[in-house]
């Protein structure tokens, strides 16, 4: 059996690993282990897993993904988000729409201090859900905008998946964060646009709030400065080059910790829980990189990412068209498992194809990034609605109705991203020449 047919048998048997459950990081170890000892013998395939573990728990740049997690999870249990969305609402609550409007703005600045979908979806489901309930707010709003705006976390640094995929594809994580500004604050515009849109076009479905004083409003302010601060200190010193990406996560973490004990908004029992969930989701992402590493090395010796390659590029078809096509089965791939795990699969794979097509490789990383956010709230495989659902009870099937408005939004950027390119490649060009 040559190599090509072993590489193209793992494949099915890795799709079927993962749907019995099994871990993903293991299951592409176990398929990447295997397969490489059917080429190389179990000796070289032993030798291969161990330099693999060793090289990426010892690799010092990807203690950026824990420690972005560890700012993010400490401002989460310091009620960061909950104070965000509330001095929105002070601002804005009173005109059409106004408490959805508010959970974008609120969701959108929390996005700049932490990175995960699944956090923020959890957060503004138990703080603005029950608010919009409060005020009559239709729950096709109510949860459609909540399950869709906790998509901006793969795009608005410090995105997780930005952080993978510059990990996999080599590229500067400081470039990758710059580039998904443009885009990620594009989509959140449109968000609001669609929510007032809508709200204007039927009143009853997003009652307005009572109107809050001025005081009040200034009294919030504070809480868009402190995380505006934050942001501005992290990407704003990854771009001035005085940190790189991991020593920023960690100025980051700092920072978001030194506010919140000053503040008084969190204990050491808060803590310990978010150092714990830094640890554990961050564990999982290392393994899902030793994961893509072991089974790169594999697919590598099959000598598939190269024929992919070759046959993409010829392929007798506008390069855009097969751009799009890449698309599709990257969404298509994502039905079947989470996204992120298929763009940790996927993106070894095609990645040549998209370099040889001449593509820029920060802005594929920006299109991977859209597909993401769009298949993280479509089905099978939604995360952000199951978050949504298991908090609010409310029938799955309302809360994709609700999403569908807002999936506009997403396909419109994603063919920006094509007509207008220096959407994503701007910021990074000015500040990295």
């Amino acid at each position: 059996m040559n190599e090509i047919a072993v590489g193209l048998i793992s494949l099915p048997i890795l799709l079927i690993l993962f749907a019995t459950g099994i871990e993903l990081g293991f299951a592409m170890i176990i398929i990447g282990f295997i397969g490489y000892a059917t080429l190389n013998g179990f000796e070289s395939a032993i030798n291969l897993m161990g330099r693999d573990f060793y090289d990426v728990t010892t690799n010092y740049g990807y203690t950026v993904a824990p420690l972005f997690i560890l700012m993010g999870q400490i401002g989460f249990n310091a009620g960061i988000a909950v104070r965000l969305y509330g001095a929105a609402h002070k601002f804005i609550g009173h005109i059409p729409g106004g408490l959805a409007i508010a959970t974008v703005i609120g969701a959108t600045a929390f996005k700049a201090i932490c990175g995960s979908t699944a956090a923020t979806a959890a957060t503004f489901a138990s703080v603005a859900i029950p608010e919009m309930d409060r005020y009559k707010y239709d729950v096709r709003l109510s949860t459609g905008i909540v399950a869709t705006v906790g998509t901006l976390g793969c795009i608005i640094p410090p995105s997780i998946v930005l952080i993978l995929f510059g990990i996999i594809t080599e590229q500067s994580i400081g470039q990758l964060f710059l580039a998904g500004v443009i885009p990620g604050l594009i989509i959140a515009l449109f968000f609001i646009g669609i929510i007032y849109g809508w709200a204007r076009i039927n009143p009853a479905i997003a009652p307005r709030s009572e109107r809050s004083t001025w005081g009040a409003r200034v009294r919030s302010l504070p809480e868009l400065v402190w995380v505006l601060a934050v942001f501005l200190l992290v990407v704003g010193g990854i771009m001035r080059g005085y940190f790189t990406p991991s020593e920023a996560g960690g100025v980051g973490t700092f920072a978001v910790l030194l506010l919140a004990v000053v503040k008084r908004d969190i204990n050491f029992k808060k803590f310990v829980s978010s150092a714990e969930e830094a640890v554990r989701t961050g564990g999982m992402l290392l393994m899902l990189i030793v994961g893509s590493t072991v089974l790169g090395h594999f697919i590598t010796a099959t000598e598939i990412p190269r024929l992919a390659a070759d046959w993409i590029v010829g392929l007798p078809l506008n390069r855009y068209l097969i751009m799009m096509l890449i698309c599709v089965i990257y969404e298509f791939g994502g039905s079947f498992i989470d996204d992120i795990a298929f763009m940790i699969l996927a993106t070894p794979i095609f990645y040549p194809a998209v370099l040889k097509l001449g593509f820029h490789p920060i802005w594929f990383g920006m299109v991977i990034c859209v597909v993401v956010m769009i298949g993280v709230v479509i089905p099978p495989v939604a995360l952000c609605v199951f978050v949504v659902k298991n908090i609010t009870r409310v029938p799955i099937g309302t809360i994709y109705k609700g999403v569908a408005p807002f999936l506009i939004s997403l396909i419109l950027v994603w063919g920006l991203l094509f007509l207008v390119p220096e959407l994503a490649l701007w910021l990074p060009s000015v500040f990295y020449k």
